[in-house]
Parts: structure tokens; C-alpha cells; sequence
């Protein structure tokens, strides 16, 4: 394993690093274009993210395979939507519950080790689901413990991930990674699942999940191929719960970056339940059945669009004023939302879904760029962790929140609750720094006093 170095990471492209740091942070506030400032193209130039990425691409393959057929399984054992939901929860709760931990290690470990045993836990998690699979009559308490087990490492895992990103490219190149990552986790859902639904019906779910589990060496070599700076440690002489709870305290001190946060919370909470209702949408309003391949088409689609709008922020619009991306996308997503909520007929809905899904993980992928680059690294991966709760953790519980709502009213009416929100955001996501959006009073010259 190669051995960590102090200070950031060296590159051939950083002559005068405060210069283009300063250069590249104007011209996202500004709006200029800076040329091969933040493109997909420049961060792919550097070694450490290009290995890291292909890694993690491999392993988000494998899991949204594992995920997919995870939830076939349960469904073939019991029949019970409840006990789908008790998996689902089992995968992704320990998201809102855990990230926080996560974050601690990530600033206080080698974030390389840790990402290395994380995935070997999470290895172990899959041979056990693959395991419980060969049984005739699998047991459910223990397919739950293998699911939590596998979903506790990953959320373990995330704000680690997220904080190590930005130390693989300089700063000038963030975007360009972001929207690599970005890119990889919707890509990941359409591919994963298309080569999941063919393997389970051809051999069956205990060899899909040890597929899943050879997925993981990807990451693990990736990672031990990779060099990366000293985490920043500062001894404050804080507790182990003051520190775990410092990235807390540092999104609430700095307004971007809380901004950032309280955006993607209130975005993923009361705007992202559609993704939870969408078999209502499409038996209720477009009247197609949720298993049919009309429906599979509807959902690959508005995943298509995700991941042509986080490739955007990389390729054409790279080097374009984030903070005007986010919330001409946000707009653009409320537009998307409310017209696909009117919808009564499933052909429009494939243009209007891309739409959707492209303007949605623009504004996304924005987002956590601007978030990104705002982070002390001594507090970046307890920081990541506040994101991924509020980004990962909080769809869950919106979803549920919106289904009841849906029983209620209807599925239109909370759609286009959403979208109002959305629109609400818009408005207050003002990414500027304070003094940038403090108007500057104009001051006229007062008249020479004349003699006499």
C-alpha cells in the first residue's frame, strides 16, 4: 500500500495554486468561462481520481444489482409490501443513523484504510446474502441482519468517499470529479439493475450477490493503488461526541455552506417523494402497471436524464456560475415536476421524465460542488457526513411521509406540493458568499466648496 504524503496532492497543472484557485472561484461566482476549468476531460487527467473512479463505478455497479434483486427476493418470500419496505429501510436507514460516525473516521483515520476494511465488511455482508440465498425457505430475520449489516458499512463508508474526492483533484477541478461521481451513481442504477433482472431470472439471486461481492476487490484494489494527503488533525481537546458532532457546528458557521445543506434537505425531503409514489403516478395517471416493461422504460429514462444532467457540469457547462445552475435547475425541475404530474398518457411522459431527471441532478450535482469546495479538509469528512444525512437519509422518510399524504389526497396534489417547494428554493438558494450579496451603495461625489 502506498504510504500517504503530507500536503495537497501534487499536479503538473497548479503553477501558481492561489492564483487559480482565486481565478477559478470568480469565475464560478461571476459566470465567466474559464477554459478547462472543472470539465470531466481535466479531472479524468489525474491518475489517483481516474483509478478511484473506475473502482468505485465497478463496485456502484455491483451494488445496485444486489439492491435490485434484494428487494425481488423479499418480495418472492413473502409477498409482503411491508417486509419490502422493512429491506428497503434495512439498506438505507443506517444512512441517517450512522453517516455521522462515518464522517468521524473519515477525519481522524487514513480515509484509504478505512475505505478498504469498510468494503471488506460489506464483502462479507454480500457471501452472506448469497448464502441465505441457496436455502429453499431463506430466513427473514437473517436476510434482514445481512441487508443492515451490508447497509451500515455503506453508510459508514459515504462522507469517507465524499471527503476523499476533492484531495484526488485541485480545486479547480472539483466540478469535473463531482460530476464524475455523479455520473457514476446514476449510471450504476441503470446498468445494475438491467444486468441484475437478466442474471436472476438465468441463474438465480445467490450468484448475483457473489457477484456483487467480486465487485468489491474493484474498490479495494483502487484503493490501495491510490496516494493521498495526510488528513489535517487539529487537537482541540474536544470529546469524542464534540467532535463527532463538529460538523454540525461547522455548516451551521458557514452560511454557503449552509445554505448547501438546508437546500438539499428541504429538496430531498418534500421534493424527491415522487420517486416513492411513481407506481402511483403510473397506474393512477398514465395507466401503466407498475410490473410492466412500460414501467421499467419510464424509470430508466428519468435515469438517463440524471446522469446527462450530472455529465452537464462537467462537459458543456462546466465553468458557468454554479450558483445560477442551481437555481435555474431548480426551476426547471418544478416545471419538469408539476407538467408530469398533469400528465394523463404515458408517451409524453418519456421526454417530460428526462427532463425531470436531468434538471434534478444538475441542480444536485451543483450543489454538492459548491458544498465541496467550501469545506475545511481538517472537517471535510464529518462535514460530508451532514450531507449525506440530509441528502440520502431524508428521502426514506419523505417517501413515507408522501405516501400517506397520497392516501389522503392524491398523487397529483402531492406532486405538485413538491414542485411549489422546489420553486420556493429556488428563491432562497443564494449560493454567493455574504459580501457578494450585500448590495454595494453607490456613493455620489459631493461638489468642491467654492471660494467666497
Amino acid at each position: 500500500m502506498d504510504e500517504t504524503v503530507p500536503g495537497p496532492v501534487p499536479d503538473d497543472d497548479d503553477a501558481g495554486p492561489v492564483f487559480v484557485l482565486e481565478e477559478a472561484e470568480d469565475a464560478f461566482l461571476d459566470g465567466d468561462r474559464t477554459a478547462e476549468v472543472g470539465t470531466i476531460r481535466t479531472a479524468l487527467r489525474h491518475r489517483d481520481f481516474r483509478v478511484m473512479f473506475l473502482g468505485m463505478f465497478a463496485s456502484n455497479t455491483g451494488t445496485w444489482m444486489q439492491n435490485v434483486i434484494v428487494a425481488a427476493m423479499a418480495w418472492n418470500i413473502t409477498h409482503s409490501a411491508w417486509f419490502v419496505s422493512l429491506v428497503g429501510f434495512a439498506n438505507l436507514g443506517p444512512q441517517l443513523l450512522l453517516a455521522v460516525v462515518g464522517g468521524g473516521l473519515a477525519d481522524t483515520f487514513d480515509r484509504r484504510k478505512v475505505i478498504l476494511w469498510l468494503n471488506v465488511e460489506q464483502l462479507v455482508g454480500s457471501l452472506l446474502l448469497a448464502w441465505i440465498a441457496l436455502s429453499p425457505n431463506p430466513s427473514k430475520p437473517l436476510l434482514l441482519f445481512a441487508v443492515a449489516f451490508i447497509g451500515t458499512g455503506a453508510a459508514l463508508q459515504s462522507p469517507v468517499f465524499l471527503s476523499l474526492t476533492p484531495t484526488l483533484v485541485p480545486r479547480k477541478d472539483l466540478a469535473g470529479a463531482v460530476s464524475l461521481n455523479s455520473v457514476s451513481m446514476n449510471a450504476s442504477r441503470v446498468i445494475g439493475p438491467a444486468i441484475g433482472g437478466v442474471l436472476y431470472a438465468l441463474i438465480g439471486p445467490s450468484w448475483v450477490f457473489l457477484g456483487n461481492a467480486a465487485t468489491y476487490v474493484f474498490i479495494m484494489i483502487a484503493i490501495v493503488r491510490i496516494t493521498v494527503p495526510v488528513v489535517p488533525k487539529h487537537d482541540t481537546g474536544e470529546g469524542q461526541v464534540s467532535r463527532l458532532l463538529g460538523g454540525f457546528r461547522y455548516v451551521l458557521a458557514e452560511p454557503v455552506v449552509r445554505r448547501c445543506v438546508a437546500t438539499v434537505l428541504v429538496f430531498s425531503f418534500f421534493c424527491m417523494g415522487f420517486i416513492t409514489v411513481m407506481p402511483a403516478i403510473a397506474d393512477d395517471n398514465l395507466g401503466v402497471a407498475s410490473k410492466s416493461t412500460t414501467y421499467g422504460f419510464l424509470y430508466a429514462v428519468f435515469g438517463l436524464g440524471a446522469m446527462v444532467g450530472a455529465l452537464s457540469i462537467g462537459t458543456f457547462l462546466a465553468g458557468r456560475s454554479l450558483e445560477k445552475i442551481v437555481r435555474v435547475s431548480l426551476l426547471g425541475f418544478a416545471a419538469a415536476l408539476a407538467t408530469y404530474s398533469l400528465l394523463r398518457s404515458p408517451v409524453p411522459a418519456f421526454p417530460v421524465g428526462f427532463v425531470l431527471g436531468f434538471f434534478y441532478f444538475a441542480a444536485v450535482t451543483s450543489l454538492a460542488t459548491v458544498f465541496q469546495s467550501r469545506l475545511d479538509d481538517s472537517v471535510r469528512g464529518r462535514a460530508s457526513a451532514v450531507w449525506v444525512m440530509s441528502f440520502g437519509g431524508t428521502v426514506p422518510i419523505g417517501g413515507l411521509v408522501a405516501g400517506q399524504f397520497v392516501e389522503l389526497t392524491s398523487v397529483t396534489a402531492v406532486v405538485l406540493a413538491g414542485a411549489a417547494v422546489a420553486v420556493v428554493l429556488a428563491w432562497y438558494c443564494d449560493l454567493r458568499p455574504p459580501e457578494q450579496r450585500t448590495p454595494r451603495r453607490r456613493t455620489s461625489a459631493a461638489p468642491a466648496p467654492t471660494a467666497g
